[in-house]
């Protein structure tokens, strides 16, 4: 069974999902892992490949859920993308967005960051 926090993260991944099909991305993979590296949703659209990281929280009091996309976070998913290119056999240019829920009771907030940090290859 679930806990709040895990079916709050899993509804924010779905409000993702469908904002990104709206935009005419094509949804890659969901949940993708490789070790211990985890992606929320890997998409790509006409120009790259995209890295999604999405989070979800049921207030912005204490900050704008993109902001607990830290540096370690940051790194982890430049490794995740570093393998699933190679093993995919990605030729094209990696992006690495992030998407902001906050599902409040006034209602969900969606926010499409893209380009939300570059990596150091």
């Amino acid at each position: 069974m679930k806990t709040e926090k895990q079916l709050q993260g899993t509804c924010g991944e779905e409000l993702a999902v469908k904002l990104l099909q709206q935009k005419d991305y094509n949804i890659l993979e969901r949940n993708w892992r490789c070790g211990h590296l985890e992606v929320d949703i890997i998409a790509e659209n006409d120009d790259y490949l995209v890295i999604v990281e999405v989070k979800t929280r049921k207030t912005a009091s204490l900050g704008a859920p993109e902001m607990f996309v830290d540096l370690n976070k940051q790194k982890h998913l430049i490794s995740a993308a570093k393998y699933y290119a190679k093993y995919k056999h990605v030729t094209k240019e990696i992006r690495f967005d992030i998407i902001s829920v906050i599902n409040n009771p006034q209602g969900q907030e969606v926010r499409h960051i893209e380009d939300a940090f570059k990596p150091r290859w």
